[in-house]
């Protein structure tokens, strides 16, 4: 397939420029010149400025704010991570911040972070006391009735999946550049896993019948990437950046 025209979409970094750099080196070998970024960008204890920088000098990126970018435009915040991160981001960082998107649009593509309308939302999972699963796609149809896209293009869960919902709308995640795999406590504990430590990102292709979509899995050294959180006091990134598996915490 030929590059022009071409969208690659990555989201959820995290710090990790060892993945990014990995991601950014294979858009580049294809020859893809439009990258759309669906945030979460620096949020993550491994290289926030070494990210921001890789970013910040690529000129043909669309970003959209994800809920991590958010907080950290905040003055204060309980994170651990926010503590770590915060610190380090210059007024340039935090301006570059503020020019994320809530949301794009490029001809029948709708790009997110979460959902269309929030950041912090899943859109095509739902947790309950059992943890996370898959909506109904009837409930996410119904979700999405007012966008007028046939395509949504949405990160947040760190998860690859590409989803043919029962209206003929598509719903593309193209998982996580740096960070596979999470523990959350809210709104109930629950894992988001996708049980693999490469780098993700997907692409999209014009063709005469539509969008073809090619989620790509990424090789890179992920053990260096590993070792650099934990001698930064974080097991859990450095557990899930090696094996793609949520780090669950221990109770005492």
């Amino acid at each position: 397939m030929t590059a022009k025209g071409a969208i690659a979409v990555l989201s959820d970094v995290h710090s990790n420029v060892y993945a990014l750099d990995a991601v950014l080196a294979d858009i580049a070998g294809r020859g893809i010149e439009r990258i759309v970024n669906l945030g979460d960008v620096l949020f993550g204890p491994i290289a926030p400025l070494e990210t921001a920088q890789r970013l910040m000098a690529e000129k043909n990126v669309i970003s959209i704010m994800g809920n991590c970018d958010r907080i950290l435009l905040e003055e204060e915040s309980e994170s651990l991570t926010f503590q770590q991160v915060k610190p380090l981001l210059s007024q340039a960082h935090l301006e570059w911040i503020r020019t994320f998107r809530k949301t794009w649009v490029f001809e029948d593509i709708l790009f997110c972070h979460g959902t269309p309308f929030s950041d912090e939302t899943y859109l095509l999972e739902e947790v309950t006391e059992r943890g996370a699963g898959n909506k109904a796609l009837a409930i996410v149809a119904e979700q999405l009735q007012s966008i007028e896209q046939r395509i949504i293009v949405c990160g947040h869960t760190h998860l690859p999946k590409s989803v043919q919902l029962p209206d003929g709308k598509l719903v593309l995640n193209p998982g996580s550049v740096g960070f596979p795999a999470y523990y959350e406590e809210s709104p109930h504990p629950h894992v988001m896993e996708s049980m693999s430590p490469h780098a993700k990102y997907a692409i999209l292709w014009p063709s005469e019948l539509g969008w073809t979509i090619e989620q790509i899995m990424l090789p890179y050294d992920w053990e260096q990437a590993s070792r650099v959180a934990e001698d930064k006091g974080r097991p859990d990134y450095g557990y899930a950046i090696r094996t793609g598996f949520a780090y669950m915490p221990v109770d005492e």
